[in-house]
Parts: structure tokens; sequence; C-alpha cells
């Protein structure tokens, strides 16, 4: 699309607010209810069709499909419970309550490693609030967005209502632009790296707007020496090799305890060997291609400098000689933990493994990097499980014990800190980032008392 297919697009949904809003939202979640079951019904072509045009394998698109069918049947029971308090007025004859109403039209911006499932957690929970949707998908998985789209279109509109409800731009960095540039968008929710989403927000604060950001991870993994490694070395592969390492969750640091450092790279190294990999539409196949040549580019890239900076590869490292952007699962040793390419995101599978001695090292370790995603430890300790959720633990949004860093739930709120840029989706209380609140006081007496107790008379 160009802009003036965006133009025309913007008009069309905000007209279609008019309609939307008017609907109960119990209502609403009836028609989210319907999307979810029509996503269902087609729930292996479009999982298969994640698999064709993004590269993961088959069953991680099929389960991304899932994930925006979970947050349909959330949301319907959302849209019977999503409201603000009465609260006790200080004077008689006086209600106070709060009155949440939805901000109207709600831009999204996904990227091509979730095509589905993020445009899922944010339209589903962004609808049964009252709001409209435009969405833009990342330019190399117009496909999907086109497939998700006409599916949606069609619930509405075998319902008498307009499928602008639910609009799609397809384009490129002039679509987004214009995205965070327009007043008529009421909530610019964005995924993608650090570097644009903080151009996008400087470009939605200018104008005083809202923004909904998901941003880059350094995911961390922290292995103690009472961990149980039968734990451990699947975790810790499914984490760092999952999606070809092309996940915002994916674990990219794993600080191990220098008692078994090299009992758990043994092992680990072991665990990539057996990884197969192949035609991502195979059922056997474990792993699959990066994304695009850019991104083999960017892996041999983070190999080589890691190298360069006192690394060592004892797995991978290399491109695999085969049609598609293939290359090895890696595993790099001996790096300090504050290395320059240890604090980078690569957005490959490229796993750093460091050597900690003390509990207090490693958690300011795993918070001394810009971004606040996912982070996990593995420990048996009580005290320390607790130290580590408490105010001088992980700085992350996600925070997990005797778990991998990827594969949130959709019940709790998916998002991160400082460079991750503070957003959340999905579960929770996400439905208020959708939504505008005020503050109503109604008078039913005959009198007129001030707060605070103050005489004006």
């Amino acid at each position: 699309g160009n802009l003036e297919d965006y133009e025309e697009t913007v008009k069309k949904a905000k007209e279609a607010w008019k309609v939307w809003a008017d609907i109960p939202a119990p209502k609403r979640g009836e028609i989210v209810r319907q999307i979810g079951d029509a996503l269902r019904q087609k729930i292996k072509v479009l999982g298969s069709l994640v698999s064709l045009e993004m590269g993961k394998i088959f069953v991680e698109g099929v389960g991304e499909v899932q994930e925006y069918v979970d947050v349909c049947d959330y949301a319907v029971g959302l849209s019977r419970m999503i409201g603000g308090p009465i609260l006790p007025s200080e004077r008689p004859g006086h209600a106070l309550l709060e009155q949440w109403n939805p901000v109207g039209l709600v831009g999204i911006i996904t990227a091509f490693n979730f095509p589905v499932a993020v445009y899922g957690w944010n339209s589903a929970i962004a609808m049964i609030c009252g709001n409209a949707c435009l969405w833009k998908g990342a330019p190399t998985t117009s496909l999907v967005s086109v497939a998700v789209t006409k599916i949606i279109a069609k619930v509405l509109e075998d319902n008498k209502l307009p499928g602008a409800i639910c609009s799609l731009v397809c384009g490129g960095a002039d679509i987004g632009t214009a995205m965070a540039k327009d007043e008529r968008m009421d909530l610019l929710s964005f995924t993608g790296s650090t570097k644009v989403g903080k151009q996008v927000a400087l470009m939605v604060q200018e104008r005083f707007g809202r923004s909904l950001l998901e941003l880059g991870g350094n995911n961390a993994i922290i292995v103690f020496e009472d961990a149980d490694l039968n734990l451990v070395i699947p975790s810790a592969l499914f984490a760092a090799v999952g999606t070809a390492g092309q996940r915002c969750t994916t674990a990219r640091r794993l600080f191990l305890h220098e008692s078994i450092h090299d009992e758990v790279v043994g092992k680990l190294a072991k665990a990539y060997a057996q990884v197969r990999i192949g035609d991502p539409w195979d059922s056997d196949t474990l792993y699959g291609p990066l994304h695009t040549k850019a991104a083999v580019k960017m892996f041999l890239d983070a190999v080589e400098q890691a190298k360069q900076q006192g690394g060592s590869v004892v797995c991978g490292g290399k491109v695999i000689n085969r049609p598609g952007n293939y290359v090895e699962p890696t595993i790099v040793t001996g790096l300090p933990h504050n290395a320059p390419i240890v604090h980078t995101e690569t957005f490959a599978p490229i796993l750093y493994v460091l050597k900690f001695k003390e509990e207090e090292e490693v958690f300011s370790w795993n918070n001394e990097v810009k971004q606040g995603l996912s982070s996990s430890i593995f420990t048996k300790d009580l005290g320390r499980i607790f130290r580590w959720l408490g105010p001088k633990g992980s700085d992350c949004g996600i925070v997990n014990v005797n778990i991998p860093t990827s594969g949130a739930e959709i019940g709790g709120a998916f998002g991160g800190e400082k460079h991750t840029g503070g957003g959340r989706e999905s579960g929770s209380d996400s439905w208020k980032l959708y939504m505008r609140r005020s503050t109503c006081t109604i008078n039913y007496s005959k009198d007129l008392p001030l707060a605070q107790g103050i005489k004006f008379q």
C-alpha cells in the first residue's frame, strides 16, 4: 500500500469505530469469540503459511496461531469484566466512580518473527475494549497479514459489521512513519527493534500521543551449582535455538556457576549436535532458516566480533551449505560478561556462555544490559528464588525460575523494562492501555458540598 491507500484506510477505520463503539462490550466479545473459532478452523493452513513466509518450523507456526486463538478466548471473558471501581465519596449525596472508554483507533505495527501472535495479542484486547484497529505487519510477511485480515473481515461482515474495524495497510517505513505522526492514531503499538522503536516513540511523543513499545531483549539464563541439569540442558537449547534465535525472548547469555561450567558446556554441545536442521515444513525438523540474507550477515559479523573479543566457538559459527538462509546454531565461551558483543542483541542463534562465582555479581550482570525483557534462574534454593523475584533481583518484565526465557503464557502481561520499551500486551491488566480513564463525580443531592471541607460562600 502507498500513502493514499493509508489515508483512505484511516478514514474508513475511523468511520467503522463509530459503529463498533456503540456495541456493548459482551457483544464485542462474542465477535472476538467467532474470530477465535474462524482461526481454529484455519489453524494448520495459516500455521503452514507462517512457516513458508517467515521460516519458523511448522509446529511453531501453528503454535503462534494458537496464541491468537487463546487470546481471543481470554478476551471473551474479559469483555464481561473490564471496568472501574465505585469509590467512597467524602461528600454526602455524591457518587465517585471510574469510567473506562475506548481510546478509538489503535495502530498496530508488528515484526516478522511473530507475524500472527503479536497482532492477536493487541487486536483481541483492543477490540473488546471498543477500539478499531489498523495493522501494518512486516513487509516481509505480508501474505500472513492479508490471510489473517481476510479471516477476521469475513467474521465482521457475516455479522453485518464493517470490515474496516480491523483494517490492514501493507507497506514499509513510509506507512509506519505516517502512523507514528498521525494524530488520528489514538494509540500506537509497535513491536520491533529498539533502534526503530526509539524513533517511533519520539514521533508519537512529539504529538503527545500514546505508544505501547515491545522492543529488544538480551535475555539471560543463570544456572547455579544446585540446579537440576535435566531441566537446564533442554531449557537452554530451546531458549537459544528455538525459532533459529529470532525471538525477542531468545536466551543470548548463559551464566554458569564456575563449578558446573565445563560439565554444562559439554552436555549442551552434545545436545546442539543433535538438533535436526531442515525444511521448516518437515515434521522432523527442529530448526529452520533465518528470515533474510541480511540476518545471515549479522550472524557472521557477530561470530567474528566474538572471536576478536576473545571468545572461543565451541560449536557452530558457520553458514550451512544448502539452499536458504541456514546458519549453524552457535555456542561461544570465554568472553567476559561485559564484552561489547555480549551486550549487543544479535537476532540469530548465538549463545554466549559466561562463568560466575557469586549470586550478587551474576544478578548485577543480568541487569547490566540496556534491555530488560526476559530472565531465568535455575536453582533449588528458596531464599535465592525470592531474592531473584525481589527488588534487587532481575529488573526484567519477565522473571522465571527453572524454566527458559522464551515461551510466555498469554494470561500474564508480556513486555519489559528499559530499552525493551516498558509496554505490556496480552494478559493481566494490559487492557487498560487500550482505554482512557475518567474519574466521574455525580451529585444526586440538592446541596453543593466541596471537597476537603472548603467553604466558598
